[in-house]
């Protein structure tokens, strides 16, 4: 009976250690979202609208500390592909379910293998806008010209689960972050100026409303800042203004991020055309034009106290001697395109960047009017063509593309030498009329400097200006 005993007991704790066992759940982990192969785990809304930086922090609603007044800093990156986040490069929006199809999502489990052995619902985006409102592209660079920025994540409610594991799901809701995000680049130039009149001002200049019309597109054209810089990128330098000059002609850049007093500049380029920064106060008084009318200097500057950062163009000019005579020695043509970069650094080793590609030159002929055909002539003698309509201007009359719309420019880069330029006569030192200027068309085109408008009547005297190549 002892012996019975004593072989019934071990019996009995097993079991009662083996029922233990298998009436206690198995608690595991719950499936996840990832966009770092599992370093980044969403399980929740919070980790689900969570951003990777390229310095490898990672940022979620809860930690979101940014501001308009207070952005996060991309540091080591450029561009918004370098913030990683669950919507893929490229999208603006996903389905969570397609996250699982890109195998985005894992359990530590191992469990959801199989057909059909997770499913998700919900689904998540992405948009972009700089400090004006405007939509930008993951793609695009930071500029602090337009930061902060706005990254803004939002995502449905929704779900991801696997058929079989305890927890089996992780749930969702519907919510919003904004992430402010500024370059780690913090000083630029953001506008070039030249004449602003004729620009979209509102003014009205010389009887003539300077109406939206002229005015180009906000993202290249502010009719108060003028030109946006369009690339801070040497590759895509010729995107910028301007593409076109003449002697004497001159703009200035708009600063940011650095005092701009203590600057001192150096200008890479190489060729016959030359570019020089200057720290300046605006030009006062006044000056004549070749017609002999009185022109207010820079009168598209209203405060003549303030210094500017003033970028003056350099190269082939007509002499009095060749303007007055209608068989003109030949005037040397620079070899276009010349790419500038302008670069400005302060004492602490500071610096800032401007670049710009002239792919054409204009000579103009001061006083000296004339008729179509003599004044071709003239140009060709110098080494040089009569312009075309579309090297002047953007007018939908045998204009640049793209097309104003109307007979009249529109300020663009790229599209016409008055139109990039503005009214080319309000310029001191330039020697360009108040008048109209003849084109080689077979049809007598002549155009209006004051705002690139296309003309045909008389065909006697109008002013020239003749272009390379």
């Amino acid at each position: 009976m002892v012996f019975a005993t004593l072989l019934l007991l071990p019996y009995s704790q097993s079991s009662l250690a083996l029922t233990a066992y298998t009436s206690r759940v198995i608690q595991g982990s719950a499936p996840y979202l990832t966009f770092d192969g599992g370093r980044t785990k969403a399980t929740t809304t919070d980790t689900l609208l969570a951003i990777e930086l390229p310095d490898g922090r990672t940022i979620t609603p809860s930690t979101n500390t940014s501001s308009s007044t207070n952005p996060i800093r991309l540091v080591n990156g450029s561009t918004f592909n370098d913030i990683h986040m669950l919507v893929p490069t490229g999208s603006d929006t996903v389905r969570l379910n397609d996250l699982i199809t890109q195998g985005n999502w894992g359990d530590d489990d191992g469990d959801g293998q199989g057909t059909n052995g997770v499913t998700a619902t919900g689904s998540l985006s992405v948009s972009i806008t700089d400090k004006n409102g405007r939509r930008v592209s993951r793609s695009d660079t930071l500029s602090v010209c337009s930061a902060p920025y706005r990254v803004t994540l939002r995502s449905t409610s929704g779900s991801l689960v696997t058929r079989y594991g305890v927890p089996n799901s992780s749930t969702f809701s519907g919510s919003s972050v904004v992430y402010y995000i500024n370059p780690n680049i913090n000083v630029g130039v953001c506008y070039a100026r030249p004449s602003l009149w004729y620009g979209g001002t509102g003014f009205v200049i010389d009887d003539v409303n300077d109406g939206s019309e002229n005015a180009g597109p906000s993202n290249i054209w502010s009719p108060v800042k003028g030109f946006l810089t369009q690339s801070t990128t040497p590759s895509s330098y010729g995107l910028n203004f301007p593409t076109t000059g003449s002697d004497g002609l001159y703009f200035d850049l708009d600063i940011v991020g650095i005092d701009a007093s203590q600057l001192t500049w150096s200008v890479a380029t190489n060729g016959s055309i030359s570019a020089t920064v200057s720290r300046t106060r605006p030009r006062s008084g006044a000056f004549r034009e070749p017609r002999g009318n009185n022109i207010i200097a820079d009168a598209w500057i209203s405060d003549k106290s303030s210094y500017v950062t003033r970028v003056t163009l350099n190269g082939p000019r007509a002499s009095d001697t060749q303007i007055d005579s209608w068989n003109p020695s030949r005037l040397r043509t620079p070899s276009l395109p010349q790419t500038f970069e302008l670069v400005g650094r302060d004492r602490q080793g500071n610096e800032v960047r401007y670049g710009f590609v002239l792919k054409q030159w204009f000579v103009n002929r001061g006083k000296q009017t004339g008729f179509q055909d003599a004044q071709s002539s003239w140009c060709n003698r110098l080494g040089y063509r009569l312009v075309q309509v579309k090297d002047l201007t953007n007018s939908n009359i045998e204009g640049a593309n793209p097309s104003s719309g109307g007979n009249h420019f529109q300020r663009r880069i790229g599209a016409g030498f008055f139109t990039e330029w503005g009214s080319v006569f309000l310029y001191a030192g330039a020697d360009f009329a108040f008048d109209r200027y003849w084109s080689d068309s077979t049809n007598s085109r002549h155009v209006e400097v004051r705002n690139g408008s296309v003309w045909r009547d008389a065909p006697c005297c109008y002013y020239n200006v003749c272009t390379t190549p």
